[in-house]
Protein backbone atom coordinates (compact mmCIF):
# COMPACT_ATOMS: atom_id res chain seq x y z
CA UNK A 1 0.00 0.00 0.00
CA UNK A 2 1.40 3.58 -0.88
CA UNK A 3 0.41 6.51 1.61
CA UNK A 4 0.17 10.06 0.34
CA UNK A 5 1.50 11.85 2.90
CA UNK A 6 2.32 15.57 3.90
CA UNK A 7 3.18 18.46 6.70
CA UNK A 8 0.43 20.83 5.96
CA UNK A 9 -3.19 20.30 4.96
CA UNK A 10 -4.24 22.26 1.32
CA UNK A 11 -0.52 21.65 0.02
CA UNK A 12 -2.95 18.62 -3.05
CA UNK A 13 -2.17 15.21 -1.10
CA UNK A 14 -6.00 14.43 -2.48
CA UNK A 15 -5.23 15.45 -5.49
CA UNK A 16 -2.25 13.62 -5.92
CA UNK A 17 -3.38 10.99 -4.24
CA UNK A 18 -6.19 10.28 -7.13
CA UNK A 19 -3.67 11.37 -9.61
CA UNK A 20 -1.55 8.52 -8.86
CA UNK A 21 -4.57 6.32 -8.42
CA UNK A 22 -5.82 6.83 -11.73
CA UNK A 23 -1.94 6.94 -13.69
CA UNK A 24 -1.87 3.10 -11.62
CA UNK A 25 -5.61 2.00 -12.14
CA UNK A 26 -6.66 -0.06 -15.35
CA UNK A 27 -10.30 -1.10 -16.36
CA UNK A 28 -9.67 -4.51 -15.07
CA UNK A 29 -7.79 -3.69 -12.38
CA UNK A 30 -8.77 -0.32 -10.55
CA UNK A 31 -7.16 1.73 -7.75
CA UNK A 32 -8.19 2.00 -4.77
CA UNK A 33 -7.96 5.17 -2.91
CA UNK A 34 -8.67 5.86 0.92
CA UNK A 35 -9.64 8.43 2.77
CA UNK A 36 -7.90 8.41 6.37
CA UNK A 37 -8.56 12.27 7.19
CA UNK A 38 -11.10 12.17 10.32
CA UNK A 39 -11.03 15.49 10.68
CA UNK A 40 -11.25 16.60 7.20
CA UNK A 41 -12.61 14.30 4.72
CA UNK A 42 -12.38 15.45 1.33
CA UNK A 43 -11.85 12.96 -0.94
CA UNK A 44 -15.52 12.89 -1.69
CA UNK A 45 -15.26 16.23 -3.27
CA UNK A 46 -12.58 15.61 -5.47
CA UNK A 47 -13.74 12.49 -6.62
CA UNK A 48 -16.93 13.26 -7.62
CA UNK A 49 -18.76 11.03 -5.31
CA UNK A 50 -21.38 11.40 -2.12
CA UNK A 51 -19.69 11.09 1.49
CA UNK A 52 -21.76 7.91 2.35
CA UNK A 53 -21.95 5.32 2.38
CA UNK A 54 -17.71 5.01 3.51
CA UNK A 55 -15.59 3.54 6.27
CA UNK A 56 -17.93 4.24 8.65
CA UNK A 57 -20.66 1.48 7.00
CA UNK A 58 -18.37 -1.10 6.45
CA UNK A 59 -19.48 -4.63 8.20
CA UNK A 60 -18.32 -7.95 8.69
CA UNK A 61 -20.17 -8.77 6.49
CA UNK A 62 -19.22 -5.40 4.03
CA UNK A 63 -16.11 -5.57 2.98
CA UNK A 64 -14.44 -2.41 2.36
CA UNK A 65 -14.27 -3.27 -0.90
CA UNK A 66 -17.57 -3.73 -1.53
CA UNK A 67 -18.71 -0.07 0.23
CA UNK A 68 -15.93 1.25 -2.08
CA UNK A 69 -17.54 3.15 -5.64
CA UNK A 70 -16.32 4.25 -8.64
CA UNK A 71 -14.87 7.79 -9.09
CA UNK A 72 -16.55 10.56 -11.51
CA UNK A 73 -13.51 12.66 -11.81
CA UNK A 74 -10.50 10.41 -12.40
CA UNK A 75 -11.02 6.76 -14.42
CA UNK A 76 -10.09 3.53 -13.35
CA UNK A 77 -10.14 4.57 -9.68
CA UNK A 78 -12.66 3.69 -6.40
CA UNK A 79 -12.90 5.58 -3.75
CA UNK A 80 -13.68 4.50 0.30
CA UNK A 81 -14.29 7.71 2.14
CA UNK A 82 -14.22 8.54 5.83
CA UNK A 83 -17.52 10.67 6.81
CA UNK A 84 -18.19 10.38 10.33
CA UNK A 85 -15.71 7.14 10.92
CA UNK A 86 -14.37 6.77 14.07
CA UNK A 87 -10.42 5.76 14.72
CA UNK A 88 -11.65 2.30 14.99
CA UNK A 89 -13.48 2.00 11.85
CA UNK A 90 -10.21 3.74 9.95
CA UNK A 91 -8.13 1.16 11.72
CA UNK A 92 -10.16 -1.90 11.39
CA UNK A 93 -10.67 -0.68 7.31
CA UNK A 94 -6.82 -0.52 6.70
CA UNK A 95 -6.38 -3.48 8.62
CA UNK A 96 -8.74 -5.26 6.15
CA UNK A 97 -7.14 -3.81 2.77
CA UNK A 98 -3.04 -5.08 4.06
CA UNK A 99 -3.05 -7.83 1.25
CA UNK A 100 -4.45 -5.92 -1.70
CA UNK A 101 -5.44 -7.11 -5.24
CA UNK A 102 -4.90 -3.96 -6.66
CA UNK A 103 -3.44 -0.64 -6.10
CA UNK A 104 -4.17 1.18 -2.95
CA UNK A 105 -3.56 4.51 -2.05
CA UNK A 106 -3.95 5.83 1.41
CA UNK A 107 -4.46 9.67 1.56
CA UNK A 108 -3.16 10.31 4.95
CA UNK A 109 -4.13 13.56 6.95
CA UNK A 110 -1.88 16.44 7.28
CA UNK A 111 1.05 16.78 9.99
CA UNK A 112 2.80 13.83 12.15
CA UNK A 113 0.34 13.29 14.82
CA UNK A 114 -1.21 10.33 16.03
CA UNK A 115 -3.93 9.84 13.05
CA UNK A 116 -1.22 9.99 10.60
CA UNK A 117 0.45 7.41 12.12
CA UNK A 118 -2.49 4.98 11.96
CA UNK A 119 -2.16 4.55 7.56
CA UNK A 120 1.70 4.76 7.82
CA UNK A 121 1.59 1.97 9.84
CA UNK A 122 -0.25 0.33 7.28
CA UNK A 123 1.84 1.64 4.56
CA UNK A 124 4.89 -0.37 2.71
CA UNK A 125 5.96 2.91 0.64
CA UNK A 126 5.02 6.83 1.36
CA UNK A 127 4.84 9.77 -1.49
CA UNK A 128 5.76 13.01 0.70
CA UNK A 129 3.71 15.91 -0.97
CA UNK A 130 4.84 19.96 -0.33
CA UNK A 131 4.48 22.98 -1.52
CA UNK A 132 7.40 24.43 -2.40
CA UNK A 133 7.91 27.15 0.94
CA UNK A 134 9.96 26.55 3.74
CA UNK A 135 7.44 26.17 6.47
CA UNK A 136 5.48 23.47 4.23
CA UNK A 137 8.79 21.74 3.68
CA UNK A 138 9.69 22.02 7.21
CA UNK A 139 6.29 20.55 8.18
CA UNK A 140 6.64 17.69 5.92
CA UNK A 141 10.28 17.08 7.09
CA UNK A 142 8.44 15.75 9.95
CA UNK A 143 6.15 13.75 8.35
CA UNK A 144 9.11 11.99 6.61
CA UNK A 145 10.53 11.11 9.81
CA UNK A 146 7.51 9.47 11.29
CA UNK A 147 6.93 7.59 7.80
CA UNK A 148 10.90 6.02 8.14
CA UNK A 149 9.97 5.95 11.70
CA UNK A 150 6.59 3.47 11.04
CA UNK A 151 8.52 1.46 7.97
CA UNK A 152 7.30 3.19 5.39
CA UNK A 153 9.69 4.95 3.62
CA UNK A 154 9.83 8.72 1.58
CA UNK A 155 10.41 6.75 -1.66
CA UNK A 156 9.26 10.28 -3.89
CA UNK A 157 8.39 13.95 -3.07
CA UNK A 158 5.98 15.91 -4.87
CA UNK A 159 5.33 19.79 -5.18
CA UNK A 160 2.83 20.84 -6.07
CA UNK A 161 2.94 24.09 -7.93
CA UNK A 162 6.31 23.93 -7.93
CA UNK A 163 8.43 25.91 -10.82
CA UNK A 164 11.48 23.96 -10.23
CA UNK A 165 13.29 26.51 -8.42
CA UNK A 166 13.29 24.78 -5.28
CA UNK A 167 14.95 21.46 -4.54
CA UNK A 168 13.84 19.44 -1.34
CA UNK A 169 16.15 16.23 -1.11
CA UNK A 170 18.65 17.64 1.18
CA UNK A 171 15.78 18.41 3.79
CA UNK A 172 13.98 15.63 3.32
CA UNK A 173 16.27 13.13 2.37
CA UNK A 174 14.67 11.57 -0.34
CA UNK A 175 15.96 10.04 -3.08
CA UNK A 176 14.05 11.84 -6.13
CA UNK A 177 11.35 14.87 -6.37
CA UNK A 178 8.80 15.05 -8.75
CA UNK A 179 7.58 19.05 -9.59
CA UNK A 180 3.49 19.37 -10.39
CA UNK A 181 3.01 22.69 -11.99
CA UNK A 182 0.36 25.30 -10.82
CA UNK A 183 -2.96 24.71 -13.33
CA UNK A 184 -6.47 25.58 -12.55
CA UNK A 185 -8.04 21.95 -12.97
CA UNK A 186 -5.27 19.42 -11.71
CA UNK A 187 -7.16 16.60 -12.19
CA UNK A 188 -8.18 17.58 -15.86
CA UNK A 189 -4.92 19.37 -16.83
CA UNK A 190 -2.60 17.24 -19.46
CA UNK A 191 0.47 18.50 -17.97
CA UNK A 192 -0.92 17.41 -14.68
CA UNK A 193 -1.69 14.12 -15.49
CA UNK A 194 1.65 13.93 -17.01
CA UNK A 195 2.96 14.20 -14.08
CA UNK A 196 0.89 12.08 -12.58
CA UNK A 197 2.21 9.34 -14.54
CA UNK A 198 5.46 10.22 -13.96
CA UNK A 199 4.94 9.12 -10.12
CA UNK A 200 3.42 6.43 -10.81
CA UNK A 201 6.26 5.04 -13.33
CA UNK A 202 8.65 5.85 -10.66
CA UNK A 203 6.38 3.88 -8.14
CA UNK A 204 6.55 1.17 -10.63
CA UNK A 205 10.11 0.90 -11.21
CA UNK A 206 10.94 1.02 -7.21
CA UNK A 207 8.27 -1.84 -6.97
CA UNK A 208 5.51 0.19 -4.94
Amino acid sequence: MLAIAGGKGGCGKTTIALGVGQALGTPIRRSLVVDTDRDMPNLHRRAGVDPTPGIADITASAAPTAVARHATAVENVDVLTCQDATEAAVDSAIGRLTRPDRPVVLDCPAGAGPDVARPLRAADRTVLVSLPTRQSLTDTAKTAAMARALDAPPVLTVLVGSDRSVDPSTLLCCPETIHVPSVSKPLESDRARAKYVEIADVLTKRNT
